[in-house]
Order: structure tokens, then sequence, then C-alpha cells
């Protein structure tokens, strides 16, 4: 009996360790499972692969993109070389850069001549004025110098003693004597002061005459400069004329081809 227990007792024993070995395997085989899982549904993020070219072609590439831009340095400093070292060119650039400078001095002459015409204009004019002016005053003077004169051939007709005695004949005064002297008097004071106008008039006709004189020569000067200025005109537009027909049309430029 006791040997039947203690059998039943073994077998227990071990087929409680087979079920509890076989739980265990599960158990890990489903922790594992459940490990496989997680790391399969993580998100991996990854870079694409670089191609990296081999050594030969780098070199080859280096070389050629060195060439061409020696090339293209080479392209870019020939024309400005050649450009500066050709002395036609040089010879070309400083000729026209002397015309634009002779055309730009020939336009402030031409500027400067015609500042000086209306200059001179603006003189004329003013001379002009200024002896009208001088000839209506010395008009105005000799007027009055005839008038003048003409009383002072009445005052010495009037001073002879026939007419002093004619003219006071008829006053009927008891002293004739002094009546004649009185007379005498007054024709004698006012024949000084027709004098003495007369000398005035006679002073500023001469000033007259020299300015109208001064300002004739000034309009003459004036006029003369004004004509040479003109024919000068005259002359210089028919040179450019005569230079335009002359000088050949310009030949067209070329487009540069590319």
């Amino acid at each position: 009996m006791p040997k039947k227990l203690f059998r039943r007792i073994v077998l227990f024993l071990l087929a409680v360790l087979m079920v509890a070995g076989l739980f265990f395997v599960d158990s890990n085989a489903q922790r594992r499972r459940r490990r496989t899982k997680r790391k399969s549904t993580a998100r991996r993020i990854t870079n694409p692969p670089i191609y990296q070219p081999p050594a030969n072609d780098n070199s080859n590439a280096t070389s050629e993109t060195g060439q061409a831009e020696k090339s293209n340095s080479n392209q870019n400093t020939q024309p400005s070389e050649a450009s500066s070292e050709n002395p036609e060119e040089m010879r070309k650039t400083i000729r026209s850069l002397s015309n634009q400078v002779d055309t730009l001095n020939e336009k402030l002459g031409q500027m400067e001549q015609s500042q000086r015409s209306l200059l001179d204009l603006e003189r004329l004019s003013r001379a002009e004025q200024r002896a009208a002016s001088l000839r209506a005053e010395l008009r105005d003077n000799q007027q009055k110098e005839s008038d003048l004169q003409a009383r002072l051939e009445d005052i010495d007709y009037a001073l002879k003693p026939e007419n002093i005695e004619r003219a006071v004949s008829g006053y009927g005064s008891t002293r004739p004597e002094e009546v004649r002297a009185q007379r005498k008097r007054q024709l004698e004071s006012e024949r000084e002061r027709v004098t003495k106008q007369l000398e005035q008039l006679a002073t500023s006709l001469a000033r007259i005459n020299d300015a109208i004189a001064s300002t004739d020569v000034e309009i003459d000067r004036l006029r003369k400069r004004l004509d040479e200025a003109d024919k000068t005109q005259i002359q210089n537009e028919k040179a450019k004329s005569q230079a335009a027909e002359e000088s050949p049309s310009p030949s067209p430029t070329p487009y540069p081809t590319p």
C-alpha cells in the first residue's frame, strides 16, 4: 500500500512539473511574439543611400570644371586685353572724344556769341533811345535859343535913343529924362538876363551835341559788330553745310555674331 501511494505521489508531481514546464514555455513564446510584433509595428525612419561616385570620376569632373573655368576666364580676359592693347581702338576713342570736345567748344562759342549779340542789341536799342531823347532836347533848346536871340534883337532895337524917346513920349511926365533913364535900365537888365540865358543854352547845346556824337559813334560800332556777327554766323552755317555735303555717309556697323 505505501509503495503504491508513493508512486502515485511521484507521478502526480511529475505531471505537475510537466504542465508547469509546458505553461512556462508557452508564456515565453508569447512574450517573444509580442516583442517581435512591437518591433515590427514601430516606425523606422531610414535615410536613402547616398551615391558616392568613384575617385576617378570625381577627379575627372573636377579637372573638367577647372578647365571650363580657366577657358571662361581666358575668354573674358582676352577681349579686355585685346581692347586695351589695340592701338587702333584707342585712336578711335581719342578721336571721338576730341570731336566731342570740339563740338562742345563750338556750341559754347555759339552760345557766347549769341549772348554777346543779345547784349549788343540791347545796348543798341538803349543808345538809339538815348540819341532820340537827346535830339528832342536839342530841338527844344534850339527853339529856346532862337526865341532868346529874337528877344535880344528886340531889346537892342529898343535901346536905341530914338526908340526910347518914342516909347516914353506918351507918358506925359514932367521929367522925361528920368523916364528915359529908367526905360534904358529896364532894357539893359533884360538884355543882360537874356544874354545869360543864351550862354547857358549854348553850354547845354554843346553838351547835347557831344552826347549825340558819342551816342552816334556807339550806335555805329554796335551795328558794325552785329553785322560782323551775322556775317560770321552765315559763313559758319555755309561751312557746316559744305562739310556735311562733303563728308561721306557713315557705313552701318554690322551686328556681332554670337
